[in-house]
């Protein structure tokens, strides 16, 4: 009795599984906006994706002061902490070796390497540039110069490109004096292109070092 239940225990195993009817996956319906209508390119291996791009945008920072912060550092150098541009301007925020030594530091390739030291150095400029500015801030902010509403951001956006002693002019001269970097951007299109950030919450500071 034992050995015809040994063998038939098999027997209906392999039955009840044949018994089951699968459908084929061709009988399944895939939703429009899933269906692939034409060939599509592959991003990785064949486009590799690097840090810039996926930097590139920050859609969700808005007119806060890391919004702020991240659109300066995209303009100057997209967002890379590592670059050296034609004029030796390092790092993320391309600060010069004046600026770095006028705040405390001294060592240029270790700037270089330190992301966290580069934010220090970036919000230690803005204290030192709102110390010097302390005055024509609050005395030029919602004016309009050559046709671009004064902001607060837009004049520390300017100051970190030109410097704040010709900021105070600019402002002071309303717009007739102004100055271009080398690569031919001026004091102007940064207050434009930089205004109406919150740059609130970070203090003047006389003199700051990190």
């Amino acid at each position: 009795m034992r050995k015809w239940i040994s063998l038939l225990c098999p027997l209906i195993m392999i039955f009840i599984l044949t018994s089951f009817r699968f459908q084929p996956a061709s009988n399944v319906e895939v939703p429009d906006a899933l269906k692939v209508n034409g060939p599509t390119e592959v991003l990785f291996p064949k486009n590799k994706t690097t840090f810039k791009q996926v930097m590139a945008v920050p859609p969700f920072l808005g007119s806060s002061y890391i919004g702020f912060k991240e659109a300066l550092a995209f303009k100057e150098s997209q967002g890379d902490y590592f670059t050296i541009n034609t004029l030796g301007y390092l790092g993320k925020y391309q600060f010069g070796i004046g600026t770095l030594q006028l705040m405390g530091v001294y060592n240029a390739t270790r700037f270089l390497k330190d992301p966290v030291l580069q934010e220090k150095v970036f919000h230690t400029n803005i204290a030192r540039n709102k110390w010097i500015l302390r005055r024509d801030i609050p005395r030029f902010v919602g004016q309009r110069i050559n046709g671009v509403v004064i902001t607060e951001s837009g004049i520390l956006a300017a100051a970190h490109l030109a410097g704040a002693g010709n900021v105070k002019r600019f402002l002071r001269s309303y717009g007739e004096f102004d100055v271009n970097d080398d690569y031919g951007t001026n004091i102007n299109s940064y207050m434009k292109k930089f205004s109406g950030y919150d740059v609130s919450h970070v203090s003047p500071k006389r003199n700051a070092k990190i």
